[in-house]
């Protein structure tokens, strides 16, 4: 073998040589025992305890808002529409001059009815005078019972005369007021029908606008047949009291949260619509603002029973195809599932009727975290968080340089 073949054969092998030692220090460093990293401690979770309160169950419905008294106004009599005394849409109150027809022609009737009563009484005055004065004479035997009867029929008939002027001056008045349309009562009225300056009340009335009254107002509402006998059994309600103040009722705009706007039912049908099995009811309420107009839609809320009932957060409960749920924390702190039947919601909180005995701690926060059979660390509400678990202590102050 050549010397410059030899030199390459031998560098090969120590090249391989120190691979392999490389591989084998490789190997024994991988053959150790890595130590085995620490478990994660329990999630942190914040837990409550139920709380106990009287609740409310409701009946919630929907209905439409009514004018209690809607009217429209007319021409009673006829003549020139003179005035318009009202912006359309506005709020009037009750006898306000709203309209003003032509009165001249009233008021010259009502003179010459006027004028009439005083002839009749000039008429009666003298009838009575001649019969006084012919009865005297009859007396004397110086008339005859002719004249007598005579004179007192004219007396008679004047005083008929009389009361006939007197109502012919009495329908002139009535004309003649007709001639101002004033508001019947405080409302809200629609925009004018008629302009000034059009004959109105010739032939037939004509209408010139129309009156709502607003406050208060109607609500409309009906109510199946299976939620009147929860009614009548829990409540102890009968049809006959919606005529008295003593049973509430509560209403909610589609703008506004909540129902903000209490009120009493004051009626119920006397019977049940067939095709529906529903009953017509009732409620009147207050609106002085004249926020709620007829004809909007409502929610309604009937009260039908008080009770005692255990409270927790919404946020706390769960939702799946077995119900409604809890996650509770028990003695061990391992996490439970509990199922619950839901009442009604006061004030963010739900009302639990059944699955609940007063002394469990429901978790509240930290639901992601959480599994049935898996530990936590519960979290009292409210309490203080555990040293080292708080807000960092802030970093001493820097002194200012010169």
């Amino acid at each position: 073998m050549p010397l410059r073949k030899r030199r390459d054969f031998r560098r090969s092998r120590r090249v391989s040589a120190w691979l392999a030692y490389l591989l084998l220090l490789i190997f024994a460093a991988g053959c150790g025992e890595k130590p085995k990293p620490a478990p994660p401690p329990p999630p942190a979770v914040t837990v409550a305890q139920p709380v106990q309160r009287m609740v409310t169950d409701y009946l919630e419905l929907t209905g439409n808002t009514q004018a209690i008294i809607t009217v429209q106004l007319v021409a009673r009599v006829a003549g020139y529409l003179e005035k318009v005394l009202f912006k359309d849409g506005q709020l009037v109150e009750k006898d306000q001059l709203l309209f003003l027809i032509q009165q001249n022609t009233y008021q010259d009737t009502l003179k010459q009815a006027e004028a009439a009563i005083l002839l009749q009484k000039a008429q009666l005055e003298y009838a009575q005078t001649q019969l006084d004065r012919y009865s005297n004479l009859l007396q004397q035997k110086a008339a005859a019972r002719s004249d007598v009867d005579n004179w007192r029929y004219q007396r008679d008939s004047a005083r008929a005369n009389l009361l006939t002027a007197e109502a012919n001056r009495d329908l002139a008045k009535l004309n003649l007021d007709y001639t101002e349309v004033r508001a019947p009562f405080a409302g809200r009225i629609d925009r004018r029908l008629v302009d000034p300056g059009n004959l109105v009340g010739s032939g037939q009335p004509t209408v010139l606008t129309q009156l709502t009254q607003i406050d208060p107002i109607y609500v409309y509402f009906t109510i199946s047949d299976l939620d009147l006998a929860r009614l009548m059994e829990e409540a102890h309600w009968t049809p006959g009291q919606a005529q008295g103040k003593t049973w509430p009722v509560y209403l909610g705009l589609p703008s506004e949260n909540g129902y903000p706007h209490q009120g009493h039912l004051d009626f119920a049908a006397t019977t049940l619509t067939p095709t529906t099995g529903t009953l017509l009811m009732r409620g009147v309420f207050s609106n002085p603002d004249g926020k709620m107009l007829p004809g909007l839609y409502a929610r309604v809320r009937v009260p039908v029973e008080k009770r005692t009932a255990f409270l927790v957060p919404e946020v706390a409960i769960g939702n799946d195809q077995q119900g409604s749920f809890l996650f509770i924390v028990n003695e061990k702190n391992v996490v439970e599932r509990r199922g619950v039947k839901t009442g009604p919601v006061v004030d963010n909180l739900r009302g639990i009727e059944e699955g609940l005995k007063g002394k469990e701690r429901v978790i509240v926060k930290g639901l992601l975290k959480v599994a049935p059979g898996r530990p936590v660390t519960p979290e009292q509400e409210g309490a203080a968080p555990p040293r080292g678990q708080g807000s960092p202590p802030s970093s001493p102050q820097k002194k200012a340089g010169p």
